[in-house]
């Protein structure tokens, strides 16, 4: 089990602020933190329990500063369980930024489309989660001081944070698609068979992150929005081969649309408030 509080207090000791929300940017989705204006950043090696980041596209920091207006701090870069981290880790980074003070969670991450009509490039905003990696997080003694023994997930991802990122999407003439998100274990991408069972059970896009933060997030009592960056069809809807190099280039390609989405939906979170 990860000491949470010991890596909170080294993470206190070097920033100042308060974040209201915080955000998990994924695959060639870091950028948006070169908006933050009086940015801190901190290596995950310097945080207890937090390895360095080994996928390509994921710097591996923690970032704070002020976006809109609005204090937030991001994780520049995600960890995974395939690379072989406990969950206790793969986790931690929400958890502390939660335990920094964030009240709303923001995840972005790039995923397969499921849906044929999920050409690369489009966006997502996830309504909803299936866990098919065969893990929980929240596995093992419960710590009550993070959230309860059983946790709610009736409401994964709040419906008014998506609502509201539709509200944004439109106003900006941002294409917003919305549906279901199929967490798989990886680092192997799905055989077409999977697909086939993905699309069955309703998902619209598919992706080796994500659930596991967000279950981490809700057991905080935290509302979730969740945004996925579709960067390529899945296994069996075209003749092409799923490459890393190319899920990076696509989400790069998309970065300025989703980081001009997500600063309209801080900005308007802002306002609400």
């Amino acid at each position: 089990m990860v000491d949470v509080d010991r890596a909170l207090e080294v993470v206190r000791q070097q920033l100042s602020s308060t974040p209201r929300v915080a955000l998990v940017l994924g695959s060639g989705l870091g950028g948006l933190t070169e908006a933050f204006e009086e940015s801190r950043a901190i290596p995950y090696a310097d945080i207890p329990g937090l390895p360095r980041a080994s996928v390509p596209g994921h710097a591996g920091r923690m970032v704070a500063g002020r976006l809109e207006g609005v204090e937030v701090i991001a994780m520049q870069g995600r960890l995974h369980p395939y690379e072989g981290h406990a969950l206790s880790q793969v986790v931690l980074g929400v958890r502390l930024m939660l335990r920094l003070g964030a009240s709303t969670l923001i995840v972005t991450n790039a995923a397969g489309g499921l849906d044929p009509a999920l050409a690369p490039g489009s966006l997502l905003a996830i309504t909803d989660q299936i866990n098919l990696t065969g893990q929980n997080c929240l596995v093992g003694p419960n710590d009550p001081t993070l959230g309860p023994r059983f946790s709610d997930m009736s409401e994964a991802f709040d419906p008014r944070l998506v609502a509201l990122a539709r509200e944004v999407a439109e106003a900006q003439g941002i294409a917003l698609a919305e549906g279901v998100y199929a967490g798989v274990l990886g680092p192997s991408y799905e055989t077409p068979a999977e697909v086939r069972m993905l699309r069955l059970l309703g998902a619209s896009v598919v992706g080796m992150s994500t659930v596991q933060e967000v279950i981490a997030a809700r057991h905080m009592g935290a509302r979730v929005l969740g945004l996925s960056c579709v960067t390529n069809p899945a296994a069996g809807l075209t003749a092409q081969r799923l490459d890393h190099a190319d899920v990076e280039h696509t989400a790069r390609a998309t970065a300025a649309t989703l980081s001009r989405l997500v600063r309209g939906i801080v900005a308007r979170l802002a306002r609400a408030t």
